[in-house]
Order: C-alpha cells, then structure tokens, then sequence
C-alpha cells in the first residue's frame, strides 16, 4: 500500500544477506531486532520511527531543515494524522521516517499497520517525487518487511496496490513480494516467512 560510528552488525541465520541491518545502539541481535523503536538501517536509507515532534510538525505545517523541500507529500500528511489518532503507530513495529542516508534529510515514510490479524501484517510506503527513480521504496520495503517477519507474531507481510500504479506494483515486485491475488482494480502482494525477500 503505497502512501522513509557504525553499531556491530551480525548475519541473520536462514536469511539473505542482502541488506545490513543496524540498530541504532551497540546492541546487535541475530535473529531479531530491537524492541525500543531503533533504527533501521539499509545501505542508502535511516527508516526511523516518528517521533512525536516530527508528528506535530507535518500537521502544523512547520517545516524543519532536515526535510527534503517536497515533504511532506499527502500520504505523509494522511499518516501524521494516523498516527496522531493512535500513539501506539510510533512503537517499533508501527511508522517510520525514510531518511536519506547521505543527506540526512527525510524523503518518506513507510510504516507497519500493527497488530497483526491472524500472523498477517499490512504495510504502505511512500517517497516524495523529488527522490522517486532510485530505488529508495524498494529498498526500505525490504527492510521493514524482514523486520516484521523477524517477529514471533507475524507470518506473513502483504500491501495492496491499485493497478492503476504500476510503479508502486514494480516497488513490491523489486522488494521481492509476489503478487498472490487481484481482483478488477487492485493487486495484492505478500511476503512469507517461508519465502524471504530478495534483492
């Protein structure tokens, strides 16, 4: 659903290594990944949760210096407000800034729709125009969808994408999500624990 001193790292066992995952402490944790709402991070990207602050500025229309001049984009507006209605969205396994490593600037926001029903869990994502094209989506939805996957209640991730976007769809498919079911307008998209993300 469309809509952001190096710590230690180590392998996740049984997983691919295509992405380096980080949290934001000296902590590293094989086969999981932080409770507290730390970092993600990917070789391009910092996928930080919301902070309260960042939530007041989108929905006060201030705009701090760390944000690229184009967000944020409506979807980022949309999920403020989410959030803003259910504080629980700022929990690790709930909303997240897309940052631009190399700029430190906010470019998206991509997030969980947490709790799980029945070991599935919805996501969505969104980039702002400026940074469309360089693979950014892609590469944070791989993050945040091995990042689920890594928790003992979840089984399976899925986003929904209206055909009408077919870059969004190719987003999924570049994320390594198979499209499982469609219906007249839309394409429904998931990744399994049995079936892990690719590069």
């Amino acid at each position: 659903m469309p809509f952001p001193g190096p710590p230690d790292v180590e392998e996740r066992p049984g997983r691919p290594n295509d992405l380096e995952f980080r949290v934001s402490s000296s902590s590293s944790f094989p086969s999981a990944f932080s409770p507290a709402g730390s970092d993600l991070i990917t070789e391009r990207l910092v996928l930080r949760p919301w902070s309260p602050a960042e939530v007041t500025a989108v929905l006060d229309d201030v705009r701090p210096a760390h944000w690229a001049a184009d967000f944020p984009a409506e979807g980022d507006r949309v999920i403020a407000g989410f959030i803003a209605g259910r504080p629980e969205a700022l929990g690790p396994y709930g909303q997240r800034q897309i940052i631009e490593r190399d700029s430190g600037l906010v470019v998206g926001a991509i997030g969980l729709f947490w709790p799980p029903h029945e070991g599935a869990l919805e996501f969505g994502y969104g980039v702002v125009p400026s940074r469309r094209g360089r693979g950014y989506a892609p590469e944070a939805a791989r993050a945040v969808v091995e990042f689920a996957l890594a928790s003992a209640e979840v089984h399976t991730v899925h986003a929904d994408v209206e055909f009408m976007n077919p870059a969004s769809i190719r987003v999924l498919e570049k994320a390594g999500l198979r499209r499982w079911n469609s219906d007249a307008t839309t394409a429904r998209f998931r990744a399994t624990a049995q079936e892990p993300t690719r590069s």
